[in-house]
């Protein structure tokens, strides 16, 4: 979240919300609802300036599935059948349909349903975005030149946020740590997280490879990082100390944010108009850009 929050202030910044997407796993439509007023709370609590961006839910802008089918109608299977994230969510148990399967076309039309120059993602959604290159590529070739081709943009200092089971942290997989959770499940989350078995005095060499180190920088001063690390590899220094201060550096962090979102719970009806002017002004460019693609194709 951090750093796509940070992107608007770099240039003309789109960001939605994935319900559609959401689709491949989750067959609740009330706690779909419920989810998506979840991560708009989350987003503007946490920084995002519906001013400066267009922030809008996904299946409010029917224009991202209409191309969808152009797009999915050219796109070779050999293509989707490469892609790891189908096979890595297959590994964690997650029924396969054909959403989970495809769903690389519909995220290659939300990105070129805008004309998108740049799409910041993580080292482990680069293959999606060279995904999005190939089929924009292909349906130019077949059809004239009708998509912006889209280059990835990939923090360098980015890191890979680890779950409580040391996997990316996700919702599919059940291993997240909740941003405004209640203070009690949070400290119990943070309590649990599965240590080896050292003793306190036992030297850490490892200590950087820790779960609850690699949370603790991201949240943490610098500083305190550093000599929390330091103590585990000196000795001395346990993995109970070393929980409770990732617990006190989280919910520190994040308070400010708590108090916004609190702020914006009492007042949905305002998240609610911000979704939907922000669905407006992404459907004046998408609109264009799905004409363009069907005038192209003949289907104007």
């Amino acid at each position: 979240m951090r750093p796509a929050i940070e992107l608007q202030n770099h240039g003309e910044a789109y960001y939605f919300i994935a319900n559609y997407h959401s689709m491949t796993s989750l067959f609740d439509a009330p706690q779909r609802r419920q989810n998506v007023m979840d991560v708009a709370l989350d987003f503007l609590a946490c920084g995002l300036d519906p001013e400066r961006s267009v922030f809008f839910k996904q299946s409010n802008v029917p224009e991202h599935t209409e191309l969808t089918w152009m797009l999915t109608s050219i796109t070779p299977m050999g293509l989707l059948e490469r892609c790891h994230s189908y096979k890595d969510k297959l590994a964690k148990g997650l029924s396969p349909n054909h959403g989970l399967f495809a769903y690389p076309v519909l995220m290659a039309a939300d990105i070129l349903i805008y004309d998108s120059k740049v799409v910041p993602v993580g080292r482990d959604q680069k293959q999606h975005v060279e995904v999005t290159r190939d089929i924009a590529i292909k349906f130019n070739q077949l059809y004239g030149e009708t998509f912006v081709i889209p280059e990835p943009q990939i923090r360098k200092d980015a890191a890979l946020v680890p779950g409580i089971d040391g996997q990316k942290m996700s919702k599919s997989y059940g291993n997240t740590i909740e941003i405004f959770g209640p203070e009690k499940a949070l400290r119990k989350k943070i309590m649990s997280l599965v240590m080896d078995s050292r003793g306190v005095d036992e030297p850490k060499p490892d200590a950087d490879q820790n779960i609850a180190v690699q949370l603790l920088k991201l949240v943490a001063e610098p500083d305190l990082a550093n000599d929390v690390q330091e103590q585990l590899r000196a000795g001395g220094y346990g993995y109970g100390h070393l929980k409770k201060a990732l617990f006190q550096a989280y919910w520190d962090y994040f308070e400010p944010m708590r108090k916004r979102r609190e702020e914006l719970m009492a007042n949905q009806d305002y998240v609610a108009q911000i979704l939907d002017d922000g669905a407006q002004r992404a459907r004046q460019v998408a609109s264009e850009v799905n004409q363009r693609a069907k005038k192209a194709c003949g289907l104007d």
